[in-house]
């Protein structure tokens, strides 16, 4: 079975994962790799700690807003992808961004913006994501 979370799982899920850390409460594997990008992302907290308003928030793209769910997702899917070195060379690619920023924190928003370009490319063209040219983006990203 295809593990296929909702819009309000996901939110759930980042505000669950943050409510259990500050209650010093125990976290599962994955619920520990979020927090880490929770912790990184402290104009997020807030949000976080108001599980009603954050299931109801719009984030609106024409008002200039970043919706920090997809921003979180997107940081753990990448962290999948590392742990995994897929597609393969894509940890490789990181080691460079991350040594060029000196952060990793940097490296994974290069990461993330390459990652959204090739979706977008797949979405706007209808076809599966291209991993040639994710990390072709990456390495070109590393090299600038």
């Amino acid at each position: 079975m295809i593990f296929s979370p909702s819009k309000d799982d996901v939110r759930r899920f980042f505000c669950q994962t943050w409510a259990k850390h500050n209650r010093q409460e125990i976290l599962t594997p994955l619920e520990t790799i979020a927090l880490d990008w929770i912790l990184e992302h402290g104009e997020y907290h807030e949000l976080l700690a108001d599980e009603s308003t954050a299931v109801s928030a719009d984030f609106s793209v024409e008002q200039g807003q970043m919706n920090p769910f997809l921003h979180l997702s997107m940081h753990l899917a990448i962290a999948e992808q590392l742990s995994i070195d897929q597609p393969p060379g894509i940890r490789s690619a990181f080691e460079m961004l991350a040594r060029k920023h000196q952060s990793l924190h940097s490296a994974a928003h290069e990461v993330m913006e390459s990652l959204g370009e090739v979706m977008h490319h797949a979405q706007i063209h209808r076809q599966a994501p291209d991993t040639e040219r994710y990390l072709d983006n990456l390495k070109r990203r590393a090299s600038r």
